[in-house]
C-alpha cells in the first residue's frame, strides 16, 4: 500500500526568523492554529476514510518549527497523535523543524510520545548561502543536529533548496555531499520559488535576484537525484506540491511534474550515453510500461533530442518489464 502522510500545518508557529524565501501563510495557507480537538477530530476522520491503508499513514506535524512551538501547545499535540496512533493504528508521527531548535530535552518527550521521524530544513550547507538568506543557523548545527537525532534513534530526514542567492550549481552538488555524510533515511529537493511579501520577492523586484529556470532546476536536480538514490536514501519530495497558495507565486522553477521533469532528463542522459557507445543509429527502447511518459519526456522532447544528436530513437512500452527498468534493443 502506498505511504500517505496526514499532514497538520502549525504555520509560522514557533519559527525566530523570516527566511528571505519564507511567507508562511502562502505555504500553508492557514493562519489559524490548530486546537488539539480540531486535530483529534481530523484524525478520526481521516481513519474512518482511509480503512486499513491507516497502518502506512504517518501523521506529520509541518508548516512551522514543530520543536520551537510553545512547549504545552507542542505537548497537547502530540498527546493527541500518540492517543491516534494507539488507537487507529497510524505508522507512526513525523515533524519538521530547524537545526538549532533540538536539544536532548525536546528529543525525549518526541521520544516518549511516539515521534518516528523528524525532519531538518538544512536548506544549504554553505555559511555565505545560509547567512543570505537569514536562516539563523549554522552547516555545523545541521551536522549537529542531525547526529543527535540519529543517537535518539529517530529516522532523520534532510531538507535542501537550490537557487537561493548566493547559491551555486557546485554549492548544491556540495551541500548534497555533505547532507548525505550525515546518513540521512530520506531527502527532500525543493526549488526555490519567489512568494508575495518576502524578503527575496523584494530582491527580484530590485533586480538583485534572478530565480533558476526552469531547465536550469531541472538539469542541476537531475544530478542531484542520482548522487542521493545511489546512496540509498529515500527521496521523498522533489520540488513543491501544487497548491491554491502557490497561484500567489511571483517568479522561479514551478512546475506541477517537477519530478517526472527531473526523471526523464536522468532517462534521456542515461540512453544518450549508452547510445554513444553504441554504432547503431537507430533503436528501439523497451520500457517499463509506467515510465512512457518520462521515457518520451514531455511532447516527447527526449525524442527529438535523440534525432538532435543523430539518433532515430523509437520507444514502446513492456509489460514484461517493471520497476522504472528499460532495455536498448
Amino acid at each position: 500500500m502506498k505511504h500517505a502522510n496526514i499532514s497538520i500545518f502549525i504555520p509560522h508557529n514557533g519559527c525566530p526568523q523570516q527566511c528571505s524565501f519564507c511567507n508562511q501563510n502562502r505555504i500553508t495557507g492557514e493562519n489559524h492554529q490548530p486546537q488539539p480537538e480540531e486535530v483529534a477530530a481530523l484524525l478520526q476522520s481521516a481513519a474512518k476514510q482511509m480503512g486499513e491503508r491507516v497502518q502506512n499513514a504517518e501523521i506529520a506535524f509541518f508548516g512551522g518549527s514543530f520543536t520551537a512551538i510553545d512547549p504545552d501547545y507542542r505537548l497537547a499535540l502530540l498527546k493527541i497523535a500518540h492517543a491516534a496512533c494507539e488507537t487507529y493504528g497510524f505508522a507512526g508521527i513525523r515533524c519538521s523543524t530547524r537545526p538549532d531548535a533540538i536539544d536532548d530535552e525536546r528529543l525525549t518527550v518526541l521520544k516518549q510520545y511516539g515521534v518516528t521521524a523528524i525532519e531538518l530544513g538544512a536548506q544549504s550547507m554553505d555559511g555565505e548561502v545560509l547567512l543570505l538568506n537569514r536562516r539563523g543557523h549554522t552547516a555545523k548545527d545541521v551536522e549537529n543536529t542531525a547526529r543527535l537525532i540519529r543517537a535518539y534513534g529517530f529516522e532523520l530526514g534532510l531538507q535542501m533548496m537550490t537557487g537561493l542567492p548566493g547559491d551555486s550549481d557546485a554549492k548544491a552538488m556540495k551541500t548534497v555531499e555533505r547532507l548525505l555524510a550525515l546518513k540521512p533515511n530520506t531527502m527532500r529537493i525543493y526549488p526555490t520559488i519567489v512568494l508575495e511579501n518576502t524578503p527575496l520577492c523584494d530582491l527580484y523586484r530590485a533586480g538583485k535576484y534572478t530565480p533558476q529556470t526552469l531547465e536550469d532546476a531541472v538539469s542541476l536536480c537531475a544530478k542531484l537525484i542520482p548522487m542521493i538514490e545511489q546512496r540509498g536514501v529515500k527521496l521523498i519530495r522533489v520540488g513543491l506540491h501544487a497548491s491554491e497558495e502557490l497561484e500567489n507565486r511571483v517568479a522561479g522553477p514551478f512546475h506541477p511534474a517537477f519530478m517526472e521533469l527531473c526523471r526523464s532528463a536522468i532517462f534521456r542522459e542515461n540512453v544518450l550515453k549508452a547510445l554513444q557507445a553504441r554504432n547503431d543509429s537507430e533503436v528501439t527502447i523497451d520500457v517499463d510500461p509506467r515510465m512512457l511518459s518520462v521515457a518520451l519526456g514531455q511532447k516527447k522532447e527526449n525524442l527529438q533530442h535523440f534525432s538532435k544528436h543523430g539518433y532515430t530513437v523509437h520507444i514502446r512500452p513492456d509489460a514484461s518489464l517493471s520497476g522504472g527498468t528499460y532495455r536498448l534493443r
